[in-house]
């Protein structure tokens, strides 16, 4: 996944008590021996009603996809719900601070990066679509070997992600879109398990100054959890180059049991928005400023290192 930049969370302090926002669930029915089963023969009906609409609108080309080949229906109706039991029910996801995130115009989220395999990127998304109540899309920048491999490249395509690279950034900003950035990128998910929750470099600030000439806000995000799905605990560099990967990691069940290895820990996961940076107070020349673009590269790196040193001091256990 792309590379991101941090920034510590104001209002996470241990001594407030943090806004916990979840998506409400009704309550089930209360089961009856008249109505059991009624209720479940509902739901697959509504399901097979929506299977069917997905089939009829995908063979009559009733569907929309933007110039960078995204495609909202198929996000919507297959790659979302095909996440969602690993966020609800494998991670059980919190989410903390989702009012900071607009219910319109551009912003650009900031990440930290980690678990080996980018899981944090693809629930940061279902997280801000779920979550929010306008439901957005967060459009990810990703490293150019994500659009490399084959089957998952054209997928993030489809769920509207694109390269790494300001010339998007921007385009998308520019669109009104909620745009998701990992500026730590494979530092981040490659670090071993020693480093865990130690922030890597955030590059030279390239989304920093995406934001600057775009004049949207950056929200900080800070996300506690992956680091213990998948520990990584060395890496095989021989392997990794002759793979042409930039690691190759070696886990506590990963090689040794197989295909099974690749199935992540259930650890409990947070994600925590931080109040926005604005950077519409700042000319567009400023982003040319690079003294200017560090400082706020640093500032938004600290705020999310700070953030995360507070949720772990806070959880009462990594799976539980």
């Amino acid at each position: 996944m792309p590379d991101a930049t941090v920034i510590a969370m104001p209002g996470l302090e241990p001594a407030d008590e943090p806004a916990r926002v979840r998506r409400p669930r009704p309550d089930p029915p209360p089961a009856t021996d008249e109505g059991a089963g009624h209720t479940d023969d509902g739901s697959r009906a509504d399901a097979l009603e929506s299977a069917f609409a997905f089939l009829r609108r995908r063979l009559t080309g009733d569907y929309a996809i933007d110039d960078f080949g995204f495609d909202p229906d198929l996000t919507e109706s297959v790659l979302l719900p095909a996440l969602r039991p690993l966020y609800e029910k494998w991670f059980r996801v919190e989410v903390r601070g989702i009012e900071n995130i607009p219910a319109s115009g551009g912003a650009l989220v900031v990440a930290n990066h980690s678990g080996t395999i980018a899981l944090d990127a693809l629930m940061t998304a279902v997280a801000v679509h779920d979550e929010h109540p306008v439901h957005r899309y967060l459009r990810m920048l990703g490293a150019d070997l994500v659009f490399r491999l084959p089957i998952i490249g054209e997928i993030a395509r489809k769920a509207g992600n694109t390269l790494a690279c300001n010339a998007d950034a921007e385009r998308l900003l520019g669109a009104d879109e909620l745009v998701g950035v990992w500026p730590e990128g494979f530092k981040g998910t490659g670090k071993g398990f020693g480093q865990r929750y130690q922030l890597q470099r955030f590059g030279r600030g390239g989304f920093v100054s995406a934001a600057m000439r775009t004049r949207v806000p950056i929200i900080p995000c800070s996300i506690v959890g992956a680091e213990e799905a998948y520990p990584m605990l060395a890496d095989a560099k021989p392997l990794a180059r002759l793979l042409g990967l930039p690691y190759f990691p070696i886990t506590p069940t990963f090689p040794w049991l197989g295909p099974l290895g690749a199935l992540p820990l259930p650890s409990k996961w947070i994600i925590a928005f931080g109040e926005p940076v604005r950077t519409d107070s700042y000319a567009t020349s400023a982003a040319d400023d690079p003294m200017l673009v560090f400082n706020i590269t640093d500032q938004v790196r600290e705020t999310i290192q700070q953030t995360l040193y507070q949720l772990l001091a806070s959880r009462d256990s990594a799976f539980f």
